[in-house]
């Protein structure tokens, strides 16, 4: 008897992804969502609906985005991105407590998704998961190292480190959470001991959450460069782990721009190699006006060739770093990082730039203002051995003197110290390399699609 073929519909995969509302969690689960779509295939149509504020899809709406992203949004039920710096605690609660219902009520008029890929800071995405029977993805955006520090909360409480005194405490060393480097106590995220603690009963519950609720936990690192911690929690945690890479704009190669190249790449394109200095602070926190006083003033008599981004402030930069140096209001910050010219990478250390930093194979000059960006730095610094601190002590006044001669040293190609950092650097930039191209990365998403697409864990 002839046996006749049947073509098999095509399995579709719904996927709705939830950042938390601002640019340092949007763009990396952006950048991973991006990279989901991009491994649709005719036998697997995936669709990804993307939730933001009203507000967000506004200022998101004109950036490219593969068809199999759509977004939908929801009201402005939280105080508006201009606003949340004056007061991160009532924006914290109001994402904690607002956000739930209308992000709840799109589900009622919208198809079963495979799966709710969440930002971990939404706690109450598992709790819409439970409800509804959908499993959640837990999408951390700091480090495994500050996720392992706060989900380690109890042995820094056990041995006198929890909500220390700096004064008195700050030069001691934790040396007992489990994968983890000693670890200077005022090098721990700032929520345990500084003017942010009333911060760290929120985050202790987003980590609860991931670990004892999620289906998923995905991390926005390389093993290899976090790898004992990693092992130390893929042997405690109950939730699979997965390492999705740096979700950075690197791995974003479908949608590149056709425009003409912006003016400060020219500019770059003029300066000798590894000559340019990288200054970004961030796009949130930022320094008092006393010290950007004094790094202005010792940018400009250390003589280093300079590129500054700065949305505020450019004027007083421009006039005071005078014809070596270019100011900008924004940057596609990875181009400049990765152009020849760029040679240091003076940066808050946020997650985001780290992992940027860290792609680009340049060395840092770390200067921290609080939350994760201590504990960063001390990476950078201590474990990577990339980079050099300039403000050791968070709580003093960095002088122009010193900032100058630090600039100076740290911008000689020729010392000793400063070619085995740069070496340093790019064996960091090769060992994220090896992950990307080397398939480690994708393995894990594909992993994670075809477990979440048959609804079932393996």
């Amino acid at each position: 008897m002839e046996l006749i073929e049947v073509d098999q519909a095509p399995l579709g995969c719904q996927i709705l992804a939830i950042p938390y509302p601002g640019r340092g969690h949007i763009n990396p689960l952006m950048n991973l969502c991006k990279l989901i779509a991009a491994t649709s295939t005719p036998d697997l149509l995936l669709q990804i609906s993307f939730i933001v504020t009203q507000e967000w899809f506004s200022i998101l709406k004109s950036e490219p985005k593969p068809d199999n992203i759509q977004f939908r949004t929801i009201p402005n039920v939280i105080p508006s991105e201009k606003d949340r710096s004056k007061d991160l605690p009532g924006f914290m609660e109001a994402v904690f407590t607002k956000m739930e219902a209308p992000v709840d009520s799109i589900l009622d008029g919208f198809p079963k998704p495979n799966v709710i890929l969440a930002d971990s800071f939404l706690p109450w995405a598992v709790s819409i998961g439970e409800r509804r029977n959908i499993p959640v993805a837990s999408f951390w955006t700091p480090s495994a190292t500050v996720f392992s520090i706060h989900y380690h909360y109890q042995l820094l409480e056990d041995n006198g480190h929890y909500e220390a005194n700096l004064t008195e405490q700050g030069e001691e060393l934790v040396n007992y959470i489990p994968g983890i480097t000693p670890i200077r106590v005022k090098d721990l995220p700032s929520v345990f001991y500084g003017k942010q603690r009333k911060l760290l009963p929120f985050l202790l519950e987003y980590v609860s959450q991931l670990a004892n609720k999620a289906q998923y936990a995905l991390f926005t690192t390389i093993e290899a460069l976090e790898s004992q911690v990693i092992e130390a929690l893929q042997a405690e945690l109950p939730v699979p782990i997965l390492t999705v890479g740096l979700t950075i704009p690197c791995l974003d190669t479908e949608f590149k721009s056709n425009q003409p190249s912006p003016n400060y790449l020219s500019w770059l394109d003029d300066q000798p190699k590894d000559s340019v200095l990288y200054i970004s602070q961030g796009s949130f926190m930022s320094v008092s006006k006393e010290q950007l006083d004094e790094i202005i003033a010792g940018v400009h008599s250390s003589g280093v060739r300079t590129f500054w981004v700065s949305r505020e402030n450019a004027s007083l930069l421009t006039d005071g770093i005078g014809k070596r140096g270019i100011v900008v209001p924004w940057c596609e910050q990875l181009k400049v990082l990765c152009h020849p010219s760029v040679g240091g990478f003076w940066s808050h250390c946020g997650w985001n730039s780290t992992k940027e930093g860290a792609f680009a194979g340049v060395p840092f000059l770390t200067f921290p203002i609080g939350a994760d960006q201590v504990t960063n730095s001390k990476q950078i610094v201590e474990d990577w051995k990339i980079g050099w601190r300039i403000n050791k002590d968070s709580e003093n006044l960095v002088k122009r003197d010193e900032i100058a001669q630090l600039l100076q040293s740290f911008m000689d190609l020729d010392s000793y110290e400063g070619k085995e950092m740069r070496r340093r650097a790019m064996e960091i930039r090769n060992t994220c390399l090896e992950a990307i191209e080397g398939g480690t990365i994708q393995g894990n998403i594909d992993k994670f699609i075809r477990d979440i697409s048959r609804g079932t864990r393996q």
